[in-house]
């Protein structure tokens, strides 16, 4: 028997907190009722959670300009005892916050601060899950020590670094949708990416167009049948290695627009491409080179 008066939890029965182990079959049983505590019941009358007296704080990010390490002074309106503060006190703990504030960091730490801040909107609004913004962080923490920010746009650099975080993980978003949401120019993302890809030395996968199809869908309500339907087309536009140099997108609003004429749903060039972000132009050309290839294809299976 092991006396253990370390547990935080009170017994059920009696309400005290003298426990006795049985180093033989492991149970913990109260020592003056003999209540035993059952394996699966470790929070059985635990001291409630407090964030006043949390020990453990947030838990490390990337995407915090202080990885998330640093303190604040807090907001109580009371001292130490539990006294009220006079109107002076807190008149001076309220200066004291904002000197702090001030104080805390230097301009690499603030202008991180700006683009995190910048980074967790983009995440809102293009619902990128957290994978993808610990590596656009990861991306833009490696760009800052290279010093490749200077002389250009913090929210354009960032773009470019949540985009080809988003190209690593296989998530459909194209450059359309950061100029955008994040209000930049698309040929400001498009030279901070390629500035990425050439100084950090990153390898990026090929966008596969069939992962777009579902993105394109869902704002239109297009059947289930449709979305199979333009899955089976872009197969065969691989299978022929017609996929190469053609927009991943643009081809996947080709064989969307194309699958929904052969299944007789009405949905024009223009509402994909809305949904899609492509222009009409390069849906319409796109779908020209599908409807020959896919001809080809029928005919030729015909003289076999």
């Amino acid at each position: 028997m092991t006396q253990n008066d370390n547990l935080v939890q009170k017994c059920a029965s009696c309400g005290t907190r003298n426990f006795v182990t049985d180093n033989e079959t492991g149970e913990i049983f109260c020592k003056r009722c003999g209540y035993v505590i059952p394996e699966q019941d470790n929070e059985i009358n635990s001291i409630p959670y407090n964030v006043e007296e949390c020990k453990t704080g947030s838990p490390t990010s990337l995407a915090k300009h202080d990885m998330g390490l640093s303190t604040v002074i807090g907001s109580t309106k009371t001292d130490a005892t539990g006294k009220p503060l006079s109107t002076s006190m807190k008149n001076h703990v309220k200066k004291l916050k904002l000197h702090d504030g001030r104080s805390l960091g230097n301009s690499s730490d603030r202008s991180l601060k700006i683009a995190f801040n910048f980074l967790w909107r983009l995440k809102d609004k293009l619902t990128l899950s957290n994978i993808v913004v610990d590596d656009a962080a990861y991306i833009y923490r490696k760009v800052v020590e290279k010093n490749l920010v200077r002389g250009r746009s913090v929210t354009g650099m960032m773009s470019a670094a949540t985009y080809a975080a988003c190209r690593k993980n296989g998530i459909p978003r194209n450059l359309k949708d950061f100029a955008q949401v994040g209000n930049v120019k698309r040929k400001d993302v498009a030279r901070c990416y390629r500035i990425l890809l050439r100084e950090l030395d990153l390898r990026m996968p090929v966008t596969d167009s069939i992962q777009c199809i579902p993105r394109i869908a869902s704002g239109i309500g297009i059947l289930e049948k449709t979305k199979q339907a333009a899955i089976k087309i872009l197969k065969i536009v691989y299978e022929n290695g017609m996929a190469a140099g053609k927009d991943p997108m643009g081809l996947a609003a080709a064989a969307l627009y194309y699958a929904c004429l052969e299944n007789g749903e009405n949905v024009t060039q223009r509402v994909i491409s809305k949904s899609s972000n492509v222009t009409e132009v390069t849906i319409r050309n796109q779908y020209h080179g599908l409807k020959k290839m896919h001809i080809k294809k029928h005919s030729e299976g015909k003289q076999k």
